[in-house]
């Protein structure tokens, strides 16, 4: 998944100095899938409708915010593209400007509504992927809860990726959040992992074809995985469903904001708009496995599976302040090299 992201670093990479050209909105997003998605599906419609190129800068979330930082005083970026957890340091360092909430922006639910400068367009939530026919073939009732991956049976036939991707993080926060402890005394959840999870794992591994790989060889029955990972590879036909824990999911999310000093801050804000609107919800929804923000947005039970879609759903997403979690992972990094994953 492309929700991995660091501390920003000052040794950024400069976009071309080339003069933007008029009637061109220069948009940093992600690459792979979401960009095709994007550039096929999306945009013709709206470039079509405004009388706009657009010229996409593709990347991951810590790309594009070492661009707006070298950027700052001129920024090449219209519209920026990120995960929630970059975005709230571009945010801290004011490198995005107010929203103009439109029609579609009215309609988005409040946990998407992160800040007057920037809303999520799509979210994913982190909980447990697991075989399906390999727990009903064991007669296993589905995971519900976080603390079922500590149950002996599983010993050797789990996995989840380290804390250099954010699945790990968003599973470490959860336990300490469920022994006393949370993302101000994170040692709870160092403690538990150590005595109860790290022991059934077969393997952290952070790469998405990776783990797809043992959930297919039959190696792991389940993993601390997120919607859109069980949704692509549930895509082939493999029996993975997802299961929210009764504790709460973490939310992870695509958002987005119009860079200040956007050369073309009209037609920014409108992308923005347009990106929220049901049309484009659900068709991400449906080619990404993107759980909707837009609360009109409607997908039948079949088509939701899988996807965080409704506000029952919704209702149990946690959020955790990044900010905090931003300034201390180098340190919890190094802690879980020194006692989990060692």
């Amino acid at each position: 998944m492309r929700k991995k992201f660091f501390l920003l670093t000052l040794g950024a990479v400069i976009l071309p100095a080339a003069a933007q050209a008029e009637g061109t909105l220069y948009v940093a997003a992600y690459g792979g899938s979401y960009q095709s998605i994007l550039q096929r599906s999306v945009f013709p419609a709206f470039e079509k409708a405004h009388h706009v190129h657009i010229e996409y800068i593709a990347g991951n979330s810590t790309d594009t915010l070492a661009k707006l930082q070298a950027e700052k005083a001129h920024p090449d970026i219209d519209v920026a593209i990120m995960d929630d957890g970059p975005m709230y340091q571009a945010l801290s360092l004011h490198f995005c400007g107010p929203l103009k909430p439109g029609p579609n922006y009215q309609n988005v639910y409040s946990i998407a509504k992160i800040s007057p400068d920037a809303v999520g367009t799509g979210l994913v939530a982190v909980g447990i992927a697991y075989n399906a026919d390999a727990f009903k073939k064991n007669g296993w009732a589905p995971p519900n809860s976080w603390a079922d991956l500590a149950d002996p049976k599983y010993k050797g036939r789990i996995a989840m990726p380290g804390l250099d991707n954010t699945y790990g993080l968003d599973a470490l926060l959860m336990y300490a959040k469920m022994h006393g402890g949370g993302i101000d005394n994170i040692q709870p959840g160092f403690d538990y992992m150590a005595a109860k999870i790290a022991p059934n794992m077969d393997a952290f591994e952070s790469s998405p074809g990776a783990m797809s790989q043992l959930f297919q060889s039959g190696e792991i029955v389940a993993a601390i995985w997120g919607t859109s990972r069980t949704f692509s590879v549930a895509q082939t036909g493999f029996p993975l469903r997802f299961a929210y824990p009764k504790e709460g999911a973490p939310e992870l999310m695509d958002t987005a904001c119009v860079v200040n000093g956007a050369h073309d801050e009209k037609d920014a804000q409108a992308l923005i708009e347009y990106l929220l609107s049901p049309d484009v919800q659900k068709l991400f929804a449906l080619k990404s496995g993107t759980g909707p923000v837009n609360k009109t947005v409607k997908l039948t039970p079949q088509q939701a599976q899988n996807i965080p879609y409704g506000p029952d759903v919704m209702s149990t997403l946690v959020t955790f302040d990044w900010n905090k979690a931003n300034a201390d992972r180098p340190a919890w990094q190094r802690q879980w090299n020194r006692q989990i994953e060692k």
